[in-house]
């Protein structure tokens, strides 16, 4: 089709690390272009487990993909935001193959708390029912991966490799790394940054409405709204029958309440130290500069491994569900 129109700039990630933010804020300068649907995972097919499938919204078909991208046709760039694409190892080639001059935005959180955040907000939404240390361990060890699969909590925050692919596919000069610390101490800094990276002019960016967080952390009123949130005919309705901004709204406003974020167990934080730290060195070695954001949850250095569950102790003390649950 020689007018096939496909996005050529990608939010790919990682994970609850401000991609949310970064689509409602760009999508609102006139030479961008992004779709309703925020999150299409096109380019890294995900299969999902039987049981996640409900939990899972993703486009697989290529024609229905492309008409998300046709009111977008005479925008400079269409954008995809799928944090799926930094973990796949099958997106980064996928995309270069139908954009090979493509622009990559990726976005980087501390990965302790990264993976803390994931974990919160699947609680939150009903799909796991274990204190984090617990959910952690589990995930880590299980054999079978996969997006919709297992929650990845440990190997979304493998950025090292993940950034590799997309510079040696598109080049150190069309891939973009950025913080979330940066963008939220300075997000319209980040958005001129983002602008000058595109090429485009940055005058609307100092137009973008910043004011709003988008996507911070809240706590379901109950279990009640757990349950509604993790149900299958209620992600149905969510997904296919209610508009998405009402879904969002309800869930926002009636199910949700503004709470402290709950701490953290120490022993996971040993645990993820051990496996984060050699790979935040090889990121920085990577980029070229030190990344002192991405170890605000780091600890004194331990013994312990997430590999050698051992060193933990015994696996149900201490445990640190989030404040509210009925497990507490």
């Amino acid at each position: 089709m020689t007018d096939t129109v496909w996005p050529n700039l990608f939010i790919v990630g990682a994970v609850k690390s401000g991609t949310t933010s970064l689509y409602a804020y760009l999508k609102q300068h006139p030479d961008i272009f992004f779709p309703d649907m925020k999150e299409p995972h096109f380019f890294a097919q995900p299969a999902p487990a039987r049981e996640q499938r409900h939990l899972i919204t993703f486009i697989g078909d290529e024609a229905e993909y492309l008409r998300l991208y046709a009111p977008g046709r005479n925008r400079r760039f269409r954008g995809d935001a799928s944090p799926s694409y930094l973990w796949s190892e099958r997106a980064a080639a996928r995309i270069a193959e139908v954009s090979p001059d493509a622009r990559i935005v990726v976005i980087l959180r501390d990965p302790i708390e990264r993976a803390y955040a994931q974990y919160l907000m699947d609680y939150s939404e009903g799909a796991i029912d274990r204190p984090f240390f617990e959910a952690l361990r589990r995930d880590w060890e299980r054999p079978d991966k996969g997006w919709g699969v297992s929650q990845l909590y440990v190997e979304l925050g493998l950025y090292c490799g993940q950034i590799q692919r997309y510079r040696a596919l598109f080049g150190h000069d069309r891939v973009l790394v950025l913080l979330l610390e940066d963008l939220k101490k300075d997000a319209r800094g980040v958005l001129m940054r983002i602008a000058r990276f595109l090429d485009i002019p940055e005058g609307p960016m100092g137009q973008v409405d910043t004011a709003l967080a988008h996507n911070h952390y809240k706590q379901p009123k109950g279990q009640w709204a757990r349950w509604l949130a993790g149900h299958p005919v209620s992600r149905f309705l969510g997904e296919h029958v209610v508009p998405r901004r009402l879904g969002e709204y309800v869930w926002e406003h009636w199910m949700q309440k503004e709470a402290a974020k709950p701490p953290i167990d120490p022993r996971a934080v040993a645990y993820l130290q051990g496996i984060y730290e050699p790979e935040l060195c090889a990121l920085e070695a990577e980029l070229g500069r030190a990344l002192p954001e991405l170890r605000h949850s780091a600890t004194p250095p331990r013994a312990a491994s997430l590999r050698h569950p051992a060193a933990a102790g015994a696996e149900g003390a201490g445990r640190a569900y989030p404040e509210g649950s009925a497990h507490r």
